[in-house]
């Protein structure tokens, strides 16, 4: 993995959570609209981008992963493995976006329907997807950060043995 400390580590982390939290604000602008499927559509779109780029912060693409050496290729296999994420080193389809957002259909659903209700329903619209999108991004940034804090306390244990 590329990252040399914790600390380091735990600044990608905070990166993540930022664009996290801008990509959640768009989310939620998008749900103000009040046309069928623009919100729903946007936030594939979204999530289609943040995704890798947050696994690309974290050196978890499938690209990056495939350059390492197969000895941590494979620890770094096994982890995600045991992480059970739909996410983390998988090249990103909107069939795993679909999947990702069936987690929180509810909220999807009920954005679509409230959003229809004059001002009230579009801010709680927004407000439900901002909510939604953090969620699913904040999610997977914990789970890569989680990943690579173990992957990291691996390495220096194999380090000093």
């Amino acid at each position: 993995m590329a990252f040399m400390s914790e600390e380091e580590l735990d600044n990608v982390r905070n990166e993540c959570k930022t664009l996290v939290t801008k990509r959640a604000s768009i989310s939620g602008g998008a749900a103000i609209i009040p046309l069928p499927g623009v919100d729903v559509g946007s936030d594939v779109a979204i999530l289609m981008e943040m995704i890798p780029a947050i696994n690309r912060k974290f050196g978890l693409t499938p690209e990056q992963i495939a350059q390492l050496d197969e000895d941590t290729k494979r620890l770094v296999m096994l982890a995600i493995s045991n992480l059970g994420s739909q996410l983390v080193g998988k090249t990103i389809t909107k069939e795993l976006i679909t999947v990702a957002l069936k987690k929180i259909g509810v909220r999807v659903a009920t954005k679509s329907l409230v959003k229809y209700v004059p001002l009230i329903g579009q801010a709680a619209a927004a407000g439900i997807s901002f909510g939604a999108m953090k969620y699913l991004g904040n999610s997977h940034v914990d789970e890569c950060h989680a990943l690579c804090r173990d992957l990291l306390k691996k390495q220096q244990e194999t380090a000093t043995d």
